[in-house]
């Protein structure tokens, strides 16, 4: 009978940050879902466009793109805050992690603070026409995994700034970094469809 051999892994840590965690995979993979669904909600924004000769309907008119595009600064910018926390937390670096996660909570909330501003300027609701209805489920479906992910990221903050954090949490700041990546690139193609869209392709006013 052949000897089973066995390797004695007690010294290694029950956590590690970094890309080969189970918790990183789970987050990508939750990446991967979210990503086929505003996929399908694309999918639909063209497939109404084309069920209609004008779009939006008569007498609305196009979202402004100043605000929009003005919000894709302190968006872009950040994703330094999510990678200087992610960096901080495979180092274990308290400081580090402040100010990523404090850079990228202050300039989340002013992204969300320029697309309330966008909302309060819309002259449509989700009511108004077939544009307006898949107009505000992709704006709001995105902004509420900005909102989600500034909340996680608010209590992230709190955790480490208190001292009382460890390798389970320093493992938090980073899969938390993948999520907001996630956020920021898949806006790109959603801003270039629910915004430039219309006007490239006609029918807009």
């Amino acid at each position: 009978m052949t000897e089973r051999r066995t390797l004695d892994v007690s010294g290694l840590p029950p956590y590690e940050v970094s890309n080969q965690s189970p918790l990183f995979w789970g987050q990508v993979l939750m990446c991967v879902i979210e990503g086929s669904l505003l996929c399908m909600l694309i999918a639909v924004y063209f497939y109404l466009r084309l069920r209609v000769d004008v779009w939006p309907a008569p007498g609305v008119h196009l979202p402004g793109l100043t605000l929009p595009s003005l919000a894709l600064i302190p968006l872009f910018a950040s994703c330094v805050g999510s990678y200087l926390a992610s960096e901080a937390a495979k180092k274990n670096s308290r400081a580090g992690m402040l100010l990523g996660l404090g850079l990228n909570l202050g300039l989340a909330t002013v992204f969300l603070v320029l697309r309330a501003l966008e909302w309060s300027r819309l002259n449509f609701t989700w009511a108004s026409d077939a544009h307006g209805s898949i107009f505000w489920t992709i704006l709001f479906l995105h902004s509420y995994d900005i909102i989600a992910d500034v909340l996680m990221t608010a209590v992230l903050l709190t955790i480490v700034a208190s001292g009382h954090y460890g390798p389970r949490q320093r493992i938090g700041v980073h899969v938390d970094s993948i999520l907001w990546y996630f956020l920021v690139g898949i806006w790109i193609p959603l801003y270039a469809v629910i915004y430039w869209g219309p006007r490239l392709i006609g029918g807009g006013r």
